[in-house]
């Protein structure tokens, strides 16, 4: 075995000598280069899925079962299961990992943080795990209870970290008010908040916002090459699909706006090819929707009439209006460094509402967990301009700003 893990090593270490020059080195990548010895003679518990797959093609939970004098426990599966392959929403139990013969324990179920019983044995809890940067994400409030479970059990966390899909400097949208706090909005944070998931971590961690203010032993294994400007497809990485109903680099792009759709009886394009990118309604006239939008100058994207019957992918789960023809729009992105994907997407909201009022519903309750606050829909019901909701949320969007400086690891 302790031959295998050499060999492993030694094509992971040659490949990385061949790229890193080119490419982003992800905090996995750099754990196995330099770090190792934080794991030696420790048992290990690791808290990933798809992305946590190296750029020689090993995966992490592989890799770090054949390194000597380390012991792999558990593995904690988030939303959409330790392969990726679950549906968006879908609960799924534990099960047995084939390859490595450890049990894996669902953190999208009955269980959301991990239980003392799960973490029996282990020292160390090791997070990685691709975010995309978008708040109601749910891979940052599966990080968030991890924390939490690790500092409540006394256990070293250390968090591999990975690039911000969105760039790292992009903040949009408004702060979650503490009354809306869900799985799908943990922390009082933009739509859009800016930080990869060790800044995010070292945040919530030295500001004392996990729950009960606990603080966790936490190490963050910083990437190497990388700049908060970038997005994920200019890092030099291999695209590992975040999640089944974000294929593309596009559909992360525009994500953080359509994903209010989810909230409203308008479909965001789940059961198509072209998921958030692709939005539509039985009742909408894609015409009339796309001269609104245009007059609203919306930057950094256009707007395409599109017709779409939603289908019941394996990944997609039960569509609305599946089996129906829908008409909308197709969302082309032009300039993603002017592009505001949240103030696109209340922007959508607001011009399907005026021009359907009857037809048009949310629903209420999750739209607002989505926004993170009622005044987004409040505004909306009243008639209130883009601007005037946009200008709604500036305030909180600057203190926001501000606090975050503090913890970002990278320019």
């Amino acid at each position: 075995m302790k031959r295998v893990f050499l060999s492993l090593l030694l094509m992971f270490c040659v490949v990385s000598q061949l790229s890193a020059k080119e490419r982003v080195k992800t905090g996995d990548e750099v754990l196995l280069s330099k770090y190792l010895n934080l794991l030696k003679g420790k048992s290990i518990g690791i808290i990933t899925n798809q992305s946590g797959e190296l750029q020689d093609g090993n995966h992490i939970v592989d890799v770090l079962s054949k390194v000597p004098g380390v012991k792999l426990t558990a593995l904690f599966a988030p939303e959409h299961g330790i392969r990726g392959k679950e549906s968006a929403g879908e609960e799924f139990s534990g099960s047995i990992d084939k390859k490595t013969g450890v049990p894996v324990y669902s953190l999208y179920g009955k269980n959301r943080k991990p239980s003392p019983e799960m973490l029996k044995g282990i020292d160390v809890l090791i997070y990685d795990i691709q975010d995309v940067g978008a708040r109601f994400y749910t891979f940052i409030s599966t990080l968030d209870y991890s924390m939490e479970a690790a500092a409540e059990n006394h256990l070293k966390f250390i968090v591999l970290d990975k690039p911000d899909m969105l760039r790292a400097d992009l903040v949009d949208g408004p702060v979650l008010v503490d009354s809306l706090r869900s799985f799908i909005g943990i922390q009082p944070i933009t739509s859009v908040y800016g930080m990869t998931p060790g800044e995010f971590a070292t945040m919530i961690n030295d500001a004392g916002m996990l729950a009960g203010g606990v603080k966790a032993d936490l190490t963050v294994i910083r990437m190497e090459n990388y700049r908060r400007s970038m997005w994920y497809d200019q890092t030099g990485l291999k695209w590992i699909t975040p999640s089944p109903n974000l294929p593309d680099m596009t559909a992360v792009e525009v994500y953080p706006g359509t994903v209010l759709l989810e909230a409203t009886n308008v479909s965001e394009g789940r059961g198509t090819e072209h998921p958030f990118e692709t939005i539509g309604a039985s009742y909408i006239n894609s015409k009339k929707l796309i001269s609104l939008l245009r007059k609203q100058n919306i930057s950094g994207v256009g707007f395409e009439p599109v017709d779409f019957v939603p289908k019941p992918f394996e990944w997609a789960g039960k569509p609305k209006y599946e089996g129906e023809v829908c008409h909308g729009v197709r969302i082309i992105v032009k300039d993603r460094n002017s592009f505001r994907p949240v103030e696109m997407g209340a922007t959508i909201v607001w011009a399907i509402r005026k021009l359907y009022p009857t037809q048009f519903k949310f629903i209420d309750s999750y739209f607002d967990k989505l926004a993170g606050t009622g005044s987004v829909r409040t505004m909306l019901e009243e008639g209130k301009s883009p601007k005037e909701i946009f200008g709604s949320w500036r305030n909180g969007q600057r203190k926001f700003e501000n606090l975050r400086k503090k913890y970002l690891l990278y320019r």
